[in-house]
């Protein structure tokens, strides 16, 4: 009987065993499907870059370690997507990630942003690359926080010393073109916070917009013809083509202010830059305070780069024989 009863014991903490063992596997095949995160937390997280470029693709990056670095990298899978500054491509991109269910989606830049959040309204979004979320979300009584599923980081470097740094270096100038693409509304914003500047200095300035890459080579020309100096804000579209801005602007021997780095290094000759990757890391572990720890995402509110730095291409500046202060640092450039 003794022998009997042990043989049966056995045979139950075998069955026991193999049952858990099944249970496991099957919900390691779900999370793989769906993209929930399982008991060990594994999470997927959907990035949405709005197009290639170095800032974009340094905040992705910066996203992406911070994640690695928090989760463990055996415990976080990114999907990394570009939309090549297509709308039809961001949306499908998007709705993609909602229907796999992922964690979380990172939105690089303002159109990601505005396309998930018309998406989800339950998948925790985090913005990055964005300049203003008030007017990316449409949200009229801003007070720092969106108070729904979207946080993240902001790409808005202090206008009013993007302005004193022009004066600085061109003193004598006396017409500004304002070059953006009409297409992003946070472009938009700060060139209207850019002409105020200009007006309480006493400069005259005019507006130039093109509203995709196929018009830059004619509203630029139309500028230099008009204009002491250009300046650009963190536009995606002018960061995406500063070959063709630059190849009409040094010959014309008009310089341009830039509202971040990259913009700075293909045309350029000074820029007040945040980091991009900084930006990004940081949205990265305000990922993992989220679906780590449990953060609400509807409370946290949007953070600004830590610092910003005063920089300069110094091969454009040597062309055109722009003296740069010793508190700049040069961009390296190709």
């Amino acid at each position: 009987m003794k022998k009997k009863k042990a043989a049966a014991l056995l045979m139950a903490a075998a069955m026991t065993a193999s049952l858990a063992a099944c249970g496991s596997d099957s919900s390691s095949t779900s999370t793989s499907e769906s993209g929930s995160a399982d008991a060990a937390g594994k999470y997927t997280i959907g990035i949405c870059q709005q197009m290639e470029h170095a800032a974009l693709d340094a905040a992705t990056e910066g996203f992406q370690d911070a994640c690695t670095e928090k989760f463990g990298e055996e415990n976080v899978e990114f999907d990394v997507e570009n939309a090549q500054g297509e709308q039809n491509m961001c949306s499908t991109i998007i709705n993609n990630f909602v229907s796999a269910d992922v964690d979380l989606i990172l939105a690089n830049a303002t159109l990601p942003l505005q396309t998930a959040a018309q998406a989800t309204a339950d998948i925790p979004i985090l913005g990055t690359s964005v300049t203003d979320y008030a007017t990316a979300l449409g949200i009229t009584d801003w007070t720092g926080t969106t108070g729904v599923n979207i946080s993240g980081t902001c790409d808005l470097a202090p206008i009013e010393e993007q302005e004193d740094m022009m004066m600085e270096l061109l003193p004598d100038v006396k017409t500004v073109g304002i070059l953006y693409c009409s297409a992003e509304s946070n472009s938009k914003y700060q060139a209207e916070l850019f002409e105020a500047e200009l007006e309480a200095d006493g400069v005259e300035y005019k507006e130039y917009t093109a509203a995709d890459s196929n018009e830059i080579q004619s509203v630029v020309t139309n500028a230099v013809e008009e204009c002491d100096a250009i300046y650009i804000p963190t536009d995606n579209t002018m960061a995406a083509n500063t070959q063709i801005i630059n190849n009409i602007c040094l010959p014309a021997k008009v310089p341009v202010i830039a509202g971040e780095q990259g913009i700075c290094s293909g045309c350029g000759v000074a820029t007040l830059s945040i980091s991009y990757y900084d930006i990004g890391y940081r949205a990265g572990e305000m990922a993992y305070e989220i679906l780590a720890e449990g953060a609400d995402i509807t409370t946290m509110p949007i953070e600004t780069a830590p610092e910003v730095t005063k920089m300069y291409n110094p091969t454009i500046c040597e062309e055109l024989g722009i003296s740069v202060p010793d508190d700049y640092t040069a961009i390296e450039t190709e």
